[in-house]
């Protein structure tokens, strides 16, 4: 059965608050159905980051154009130019 993101946090608090490993999870909560291989991997990122997600590590809103770039560059350089 797949992780969820609630089940993540569970993970996260009782490996942090009490040093739960994989197999510990899998003997204290048989009912959630998880593998051996998925735990591994969510508390390996845990001990990687401290955390479940990083920031940003999801598919982008938008895509900046060349327009929008070269607009802020733009501004910047008008910035610089009245400040000296």
């Amino acid at each position: 059965m797949k992780v969820l993101e609630k089940d993540m946090i569970l993970i996260r608090n009782l490996y942090l608050s009490k040093q739960y490993g994989a197999r510990r999870l899998l003997s204290e909560l048989p009912y959630k159905g998880w593998k051996l291989r998925s735990i591994d991997s969510v508390l390996k990122r845990i001990r990687k980051t401290g955390i479940v997600w990083q920031p940003g590590s999801g598919t982008p809103r938008s895509a900046c154009s060349s327009g929008e770039s070269s607009a802020q560059s733009g501004g910047q350089a008008e910035k610089t130019s009245i400040s000296s």
